[in-house]
């Protein structure tokens, strides 16, 4: 077994940080094309290895994913911002927690909100006219927050406290966009905009502090309460199960994480859908033909089949999470290499996603390629927007529920068209169109 997979020669000091920096979607698409499954470089200091053959990611993710762990560098600013939530926390304080929210994701809860998912939805499209042009990915931003404050936590905000929350995402995202001097130096070191992304962690916990004010003495009981997440885990403080900081890290990682890649996956379906006029057509057709006069409602995403497919698609070429890490706990071996106990193995959904090995055409918008007759012979972790094993997503079923509702109920009344420049994505811990998504809203 050889020791170290191969991989490019990398800069003194900042290893290939740099190549990275200037444009990850790049750099990792042409270490797939190079290198067969995994490929070793240096993120600044960092010794990292990419894998990207789906059997290595199974084992990593699912069948030894108790092998791994999420790697330190995640416990920086991220760590700041996120604390000891869902997200970030490991070991039994990640499975209690998991545990705890369960029911609030469960998919009878679900889909008894699929009605008010769609409300706000009509909210979105009743500020529309004919004629404008607007932002789709503050719009989707909008929405996707408007449902996981209602949902989640149980309240329902104004327009303003929902423009605040948007307006903090630049900061936190600018922070979290790769940086070479940041890869290279110690955390501890402070960076110009340190001020700006504490300000903005600042301003949310504001925000967060006013919910919990104004569902004080509404979560009920155990037996008679409601099972919203904000609920559940305020019972269990309650019971002395849960204290006032984990409170605040799993609200905050909720309400960041549980709006961002929705908001995006939307965005980019509604891009993909513009850009392609036959695969547009045909979502208008089956929402035409499922849902009709009626508000889109979990009678008819189950009957969806191209909607669901055209989602599904564009998370495969945009996946909003585009790279994920791990860390092994001991030595192990990966494709056929020792992987040393605590190197950052990465994990991109967007190399993966775009291969020729296990796509055929992979740049091509094709919406079919998740049909049953043509998925069957792939392999599972080809495709993995939501990740997969103990650690999948928590609110992968929300997500899609959500997605079909919102889209459905967009093309009920409206067609769009891209009016920008061409999409170039920024990095950030989600993959953001750079410039926004501006579009021309057509009434049908």
């Amino acid at each position: 077994m050889a020791s170290t997979p191969p991989g490019p020669r990398g800069e003194p000091l900042f290893g290939d940080a740099r190549r990275y920096a200037n444009d990850p979607f790049a750099f990792v698409t042409a270490l797939e094309e190079s290198y067969r499954g995994i490929a070793a470089f240096d993120m600044g200091p960092m010794e990292t290895y990419m894998v990207t053959d789906p059997m290595a990611i199974e084992r990593v993710l699912v069948s030894e994913a108790d092998r791994f762990r999420k790697p330190d560098f995640q416990d920086d600013a991220l760590g700041d911002l996120l604390g000891d939530g869902l997200l970030l926390s490991e070991g039994e304080t990640w499975r209690e927690q998991r545990q705890l929210a369960s029911p609030a994701f469960a998919f009878d809860r679900l889909s008894g909100m699929a009605g008010r998912i769609t409300e706000h939805a009509d909210d979105m499209v009743a500020d529309w006219s004919d004629g404008d042009r607007v932002d789709v990915e503050a719009e989707m931003t909008r929405v996707t927050l408007d449902v996981i404050l209602d949902l989640m936590m149980g309240v329902r905000v104004d327009d303003a406290t929902v423009e605040t929350i948007r307006e903090q995402m630049v900061p936190l995202g600018r922070r979290f966009e790769p940086d070479p001097l940041r890869f290279a130096m110690p955390s501890w070191v402070p960076a110009p905009d340190d001020a700006e992304y504490e300000r903005a962690v600042a301003t949310l916990d504001g925000v967060l502090d006013d919910v919990l004010a104004a569902r004080k003495g509404t979560e009920g009981t155990d037996e008679d309460g409601p099972m919203d997440f904000l609920s559940v885990l305020r019972r269990a403080q309650d019971r002395g199960e849960q204290s006032s900081e984990q409170l605040r890290d799993e609200l905050m990682t909720m309400l960041l994480a549980g709006h961002d890649t929705t908001a995006l996956t939307l965005t980019y379906t509604m891009y993909l859908l513009s850009e392609h006029p036959e695969a547009a057509e045909r979502v208008r057709t089956e929402v035409d033909d499922v849902v009709g006069d009626d508000d889109p409602g979990m009678a008819h995403v189950r009957e969806f089949e191209f909607v669901e497919w055209a989602i599904q698609e564009a998370m495969r070429l945009y996946p909003p999470v585009f790279t994920m890490f791990r860390a092994p706990t001991e030595r192990v071996e990966l494709c056929g290499y020792e992987v040393p106990e605590d190197v950052a193995i990465m994990l991109p959904q967007y190399a993966v996603h775009r291969s020729a090995r296990y796509w055929e055409s992979p740049d091509a918008f094709d919406p079919e390629r998740f049909s049953a007759a043509r998925s069957e012979d792939r392999p599972r972790f080809a495709y993995f927007p939501f990740g997969g094993g103990p650690r999948h997503c928590i609110g992968k079923h929300l997500a899609m529920l959500e997605a079909q509702l919102i889209l459905a109920r967009v093309v009920q009344d409206y067609e769009l068209a891209y009016d920008g420049d061409g999409l170039e994505l920024l990095p950030s811990l989600t993959a953001h169109p750079k410039d926004g998504m501006p579009m021309r809203v057509v009434e049908r």
